[in-house]
């Protein structure tokens, strides 16, 4: 059995709570006090995740134009910014906390995605 376990549908279950999570959870935590860009940064990410879903070329995407690839291409892009984003804009206590391990969580789904049919590896 391959490590690589995450399916194009298992992601496709993912992105809409995810979404919601980042644009809901960042109030729920009172993020923001080291800097309030913590709290605006997972929110505009969280609706821009939503409607790159919305887009996506997987069974829940409802306008399935941009390929299944870009899409966890920009899932890695935003799982390595997030992870460096403390350091970058001086976020510390809960609101680097909460950067770190969301990061830490998209990099490990990405790594963990199982290679598409019929692609090279």
């Amino acid at each position: 059995m391959s490590v690589r376990f995450v399916s194009r549908s298992i992601h496709a279950y993912l992105d809409y709570p995810v979404a919601f999570t980042l644009m809901v959870l960042p109030f729920a935590l009172g993020l923001g006090a080291s800097n309030p860009l913590a709290l605006w940064l997972s929110v505009v990410t969280g609706a821009a995740a939503f409607v790159l879903t919305v887009f996506t070329d997987h069974h829940l995407g409802v306008w399935r134009v941009l390929p299944y690839k870009f899409h966890q291409a920009v899932d890695l892009t935003v799982g390595i910014i997030f992870i460096v984003a403390p350091g970058l804009f001086g976020f510390g206590g809960i609101d680097a906390l909460f950067y770190w391990i969301n990061g830490a969580a998209v990099v490990a789904v990405i790594s963990l995605s199982a290679p598409e049919e019929g692609a090279t590896a």
